[in-house]
C-alpha cells in the first residue's frame, strides 16, 4: 500500500546505523537474494564487511531518513558506497613528456533500493542528488539549494571523491537527472559492451607455459596489474578515435587492488556448492607477463557464466589466454564466458576466436566527474568488471 507524501526538505542523508544496515538489507532480499534464503543473504554482508574492499570504512550504506528522527527503521531510501584508490592521468603537452598520473579517491555506488510502498515520491532521486555531497569535497560542487534546506553532515571516512560510477540496470536517465544543485549531473554511460564466447567440449591440455593462480595467489597478481596500469597510463594516446571523445582532458580508473576485483568471489559464489576446478581463478603466462587474468562467477540466472574481472594480453597471445580462461570455465563446469569493454585491438580477434560482441542493457556502467572540466571530456580507461 502507498505510503504519504513526506516534504522532502524535511530529509537528509545519514550514515545507517547497525539496525539500519541490516533493515536495508532485509528490503532488498527479495529484489536481489535470488537463491540464497533471507539468513544466507544477510550472513554473505555480514561476511564481507570484513573484506579488504570494506575495511576501515570504505564500504558505507546510507539511509535517506528524517532529519528529526535520522536512526528510524522507517527510511526512505538506501544505498551504498564503496570508497576506492584510483588514478587519473592527465595528457602531457609535449609528445616527449609522459603524462601526469595521480593517485585519487574515487567511490563506487551501489544498491540503491526503495521499498515499493515508498516509490514515485522522488526519495531515491533526491538521495542521489546528496550523496554527492557526503562524497565529495564541497568547492568542485555548485551551491547547495536552499529549497533543500541544510546539507548532510560530514561523515568520517567519506569525502574528497574526484569521480564515482555505478552499475545500473534502471538506465542511464534516473541518474542523471540526480545532480548535486537540483539540476541534471554531468554523469556519462560508458562501454556497456559485453563479448561473450560459448565455451564447447573442445580441450586445451597443454598447460605448458601458464600458471594457474588460487585466489590467494591473485592479490600478487593485481598489485602488478596496478603498476603495470600507472605506467600504461602515462604513456597512453592523448588522442584516439576509439575514445568517447576522442582528445580527453583526464584518463580515470580504479585500481583492482585492496580487494576490488577479490570481492566478486566471495559475493557470487558464498553459501553456493560452486567452486572452480583446481581452486583456480585466474591465470598467467610464465613467458610472457603482460598476459594475464583473473575472473569472478555469475550464478544466475542458470547456467553459470565465468565473468573476467581483469585482462591483458597483446593480439598475438590474446587467442591463447581465452582458451585457457575457457578451459577453466569447462573444467568448472560453466558454459560461457564474458568479457567487458575489450580494447579495440582486442575485439576483431575475439571475433575470430568465436567471441560474440553486443551492447547490454543491464550493468551499465555509469561515471560522474568532479575535478576540472566535463565529465564528458573524461575517458574511463580499465572499464572491466
Amino acid at each position: 500500500m502507498a505510503e504519504p507524501q513526506v516534504d522532502l526538505a524535511s530529509l537528509s542523508l545519514f550514515r545507517a546505523t547497525r539496525e539500519q544496515t541490516e533493515e536495508s538489507r532485509r528490503r532488498s532480499f527479495p529484489q536481489w537474494g535470488g537463491p540464497l534464503s533471507l539468513t544466507d543473504y544477510l550472513a554473505r554482508d555480514a561476511t564481507m564487511e570484513s573484506g579488504e574492499h570494506a575495511k576501515d570504512g570504505k564500504w558505507i550504506t546510507w539511509v535517506l531518513a528524517p532529519r528529526n528522527n535520522p536512526t528510524t527503521l522507517d527510511f526512505m531510501s538506501a544505498c551504498e558506497t564503496y570508497k576506492r584508490t584510483g588514478l587519473v592521468a592527465y595528457p602531457s603537452t609535449s609528445p616527449s613528456e609522459p603524462n601526469s598520473v595521480h593517485e585519487a579517491t574515487c567511490y563506487g555506488v551501489a544498491c540503491v533500493f526503495t521499498p515499493p510502498s515508498k516509490r514515485g515520491r522522488g526519495y531515491a532521486s533526491r538521495m542521489m542528488s546528496l550523496l554527492h555531497w557526503v562524497n565529495v569535497k564541497h568547492a568542485n560542487l555548485p551551491k547547495f539549494p536552499e529549497a533543500w534546506g541544510a546539507p548532510p553532515e560530514e561523515v568520517e571516512d567519506a569525502d574528497a571523491g574526484l569521480f564515482s560510477v555505478l552499475y545500473s540496470d534502471i538506465g542511464e536517465e534516473f541518474y542523471r537527472s540526480a545532480g548535486p544543485g537540483g539540476k541534471g549531473v554531468d554523469g556519462r554511460q560508458r562501454g556497456s559492451i559485453s563479448t561473450i564466447w560459448e565455451v564447447g567440449t573442445e580441450e586445451d591440455d597443454d598447460d605448458e607455459g601458464w600458471k594457474w593462480l588460487t585466489e590467494e595467489q591473485l592479490n600478487g597478481l593485481w598489485e602488478r596489474d596496478a603498476v603495470r596500469i600507472k605506467k600504461e597510463l602515462a604513456n597512453i594516446p592523448t588522442s584516439d578515435s576509439s575514445y568517447k571523445v576522442e582528445s580527453p582532458m583526464a584518463f580515470a580508473t580504479y585500481l583492482p587492488t585492496d580487494g576490488v576485483c577479490g570481492f566478486h568471489i566471495t559475493k557470487s559464489t558464498f553459501a553456493s556448492n560452486f567452486s572452480m576446478a583446481g581452486g583456480f581463478w585466474g591465470v598467467e603466462s610464465t613467458r610472457d607477463p603482460g598476459t594475464y587474468a583473473s575472473w569472478s562467477v555469475d550464478l544466475r540466472p542458470p547456467p553459470p557464466t565465468l565473468i573476467v574481472t581483469r585482462l591483458c594480453a597483446s593480439e598475438e597471445m590474446f587467442p591463447r589466454l581465452i582458451s585457457k580462461i575457457k578451459q577453466a570455465a569447462r573444467r568448472s563446469g560453466i558454459g560461457k564466458v564474458e568479457v567487458w569493454n575489450l580494447r579495440v585491438g582486442l575485439k576483431d580477434v575475439a571475433e575470430k576466436t568465436g567471441g560474440r560482441t553486443f551492447i547490454r542493457n543491464e550493468h551499465v556502467p555509469q561515471i560522474v566527474w568532479y575535478g576540472p572540466g566535463t565529465t564528458g571530456n573524461v575517458e574511463w580507461a580499465y572499464n572491466e568488471k
